[in-house]
């Protein structure tokens, strides 16, 4: 039996060793790679077919898959925005501390009952408008806009689906879930904390960078843009002086392609023939002069075989998500044109141009691509957890504003009802208790009968590589157990923190759960740690409440990479970050929030 127990806990750690290394390495979408380490996890006997399914019916998992759906309502009315204008203003008095202030207070509130991932994606093109307005850096408010939206979730168990992981874990264990505001006595502090250093020092550690379109427009670098000289195109036999490419506002020839050879550089007398592929760099908004040319289409794609005047398009810019079934493919390779109806026609990474072909170019997670699209494709793909549309060169309005006012009462009634039914003031409903999950579940019916979600809009409001990862990653944390990994690292922990108590057990806890968030994602960081917490909390013969919610803070609260969440990697793009800004910002935030929470959790939740 011992012998039995010993090679499944080397199954166990191999097979999670290596599951590390996929998800650091990226070799495959983060719910593929779990649900693999899930199912050799049962074919080695470590868990029975039960035990890994279990993760599926569990009510954390349906808690979070319904809180999309409300979040797709506040996206669709625009519940928001008017407030959030307000709360922003035109005037710049007082500096950027106060105007830091202004923007991450309210987006740190709402963030604590609604899902952060629409929150940045909702406000991130308004954050980067109100900046160029006030004639400021749209770098120096983007990584705090993220920043915030995760700081509130830290506030609430709805704030962010990694609060709602650990309480699943907690049920699965056998231990009493988190209540509404529970982890807010903790959480609070930490984001008030968060939010002073956003105002007074984060912005100092920021670099001062011109937007993407203001890059561009000094530059003239920003954008690849490849358009192909169909048969019957009036360029065919002009030189390129004659043709007017010379001219183009926003746009310059770089090169031409003839017969899969370059002719660059460029001279105005190049004659432009039939078939040649054209290569142009500049900014977005330039790409629409091309449209006026009868006969030069996107050269990757075939979707555009039509003049582009005669077709209703308008440019869109999409941030491709970490989820992404497109990452690590070329554009050519995932048929982006067959998959979503659309072509890519430019690529921004990290502010800097993409020295390919645009076609070649292999995508990656933060990725900004401007996609030149027929007119339903935002109504099509607006909730894709494949990429998350940001901005449209051609606003566009929230669909149905005047639903706003429905969707915040009913919000409002949601967590009301919870906040009551846990304090016992609302009586069991036909003989049995009444639930944070019964309250959601009632939101999200009125909401769909309000058709403030139209019902064909669920299925996509569903981001199912989170469903999937949590509803594995649930799995994943009961294997650990049954194969003693929990205990055997455990024992190490304490081993390394005996000499100072069980406060070090607890720093440990939180640093390894903080460190393992920065490398692989919240949810995984929740699932590896959870029962190491508890196996160390039992070892230690003392509650394991306290470690639990450390471990739910620390898994959120991840801010030194991209990666560390998921909506720093919507930022990344549209401000043209790099890995370091994120670390100077994010390290002393990172430790800001370990001391707070490690001073006060033992506080609240003695041992």
């Amino acid at each position: 039996m011992k012998g039995t127990m010993e090679f499944q806990t080397l199954l166990t750690i191999f097979i999670i060793l290596g599951m590390i290394a996929a998800l650091t390495f990226e070799v495959a979408a983060t719910d593929l790679i779990f649900f693999l380490a899930l199912i050799g996890l049962v074919l080695t006997g470590v868990l029975s077919p039960e035990e890994a399914l279990s993760g599926f019916s569990n009510p954390a998992v349906a808690a979070v898959a319904l809180l999309f759906v409300v979040s797709t309502a506040v996206q669709n009315t625009g519940a928001l925005n008017s407030f959030i204008s307000w709360m922003l203003g035109t005037s710049r008095k007082g500096g950027i501390p106060v105007l830091m202030a202004r923007m991450t207070a309210p987006v740190a509130f709402f963030s604590a009952f609604i899902n952060n991932t629409p929150i940045v994606v909702l406000f991130a093109p308004m954050i980067k408008k109100w900046a160029e307005k006030l004639k400021l850096s749209p770098s120096k408010f983007l990584i705090p806009l993220s920043y915030a939206a995760v700081l509130g979730g830290l506030c609430t168990l709805i704030g962010t689906s990694t609060n709602l992981v650990v309480h699943g874990l907690m049920l699965q264990s056998g231990m009493e879930g988190l209540t509404l505001f529970e982890i807010g006595r903790v959480g609070l502090p930490c984001t008030i904390a968060g939010l002073v250093y956003l105002s007074v020092w984060a912005h100092r550690m920021l670099p001062d960078r011109k937007d993407v379109r203001a890059q561009v427009e000094e530059r003239t670098k920003e954008y690849v843009v490849e358009m192909k000289v169909k048969k019957g195109c009036e360029l065919v036999g002009k030189s390129v002086q004659q043709a007017g490419l010379r001219n183009l506002r926003g746009l310059y020839l770089m090169d031409i392609e003839r017969g899969g050879k370059s002719l660059g550089p460029i001279t105005p007398r190049e004659v432009i023939f039939e078939d040649d592929r054209l290569v142009f760099v500049g900014i977005p908004s330039a790409v629409v002069e091309l449209q006026d040319i009868p006969g030069l289409v996107p050269a990757a794609h075939k979707m555009f075989e039509q003049d582009f005047s005669k077709m209703r398009t308008h440019l869109v810019e999409a941030v491709v998500s970490a989820g992404s079934p497109i990452l690590g493919k070329t554009v050519k390779e995932c048929n982006f044109r067959g998959r979503y109806g659309a072509g890519v026609v430019a690529v921004h990474r990290h502010g800097e141009r993409i020295e390919d072909k645009v076609g070649n170019i292999r995508l990656e997670a933060g990725d900004t691509l401007l996609l030149f699209t027929e007119e339903r494709f935002t109504d099509n793909w607006k909730d894709s957890q494949d990429f998350y549309l940001i901005s449209y060169i051609k606003d566009r309005p929230p669909d149905m504003q005047h639903k706003s006012l429905l969707v915040l009462a009913i919000i409002v009634m949601m967590i009301l009802g919870a906040a009551l039914a846990e304090s016992g003031i609302l009586p069991p409903f036909m003989g049995k208790p009444l639930t944070l999950l019964h309250f959601v579940m009632a939101a999200s019916v009125i909401l769909l009968l309000a058709r403030c979600v139209p019902g064909r809009e669920v299925k996509r409001a569903m981001r199912w590589d989170v469903l999937i990862t949590i509803a594995c990653a649930l799995g994943i944390s009961r294997a650990i157990q049954n194969s003693g990994v929990d205990s055997m690292m455990a024992g190490w922990i304490l081993y390394f923190s005996e000499s100072f108590g069980t406060i070090a057990a607890l720093a440990f806890i939180y640093v390894i759960t903080m460190l393992l968030t920065e490398l692989l994602s919240n949810n995984a960081a929740a699932a590896l740690v959870f029962p190491v917490a508890m196996a160390a909390a039992t070892q230690l013969d003392v509650s394991g409440r306290p470690f639990a919610i450390a471990v739910a803070l620390a898994a959120s609260a991840g801010f030194m990479s991209p990666i560390g969440y998921q909506t720093h990697l919507i930022v990344q793009g549209i401000g043209g970050y790099k890995f370091g800004d994120y670390f100077r910002a994010g390290l002393p935030l990172n430790l800001l929030i370990a001391i707070v929470a490690i001073i006060l959790i033992p506080l609240f939740w003695p041992f």
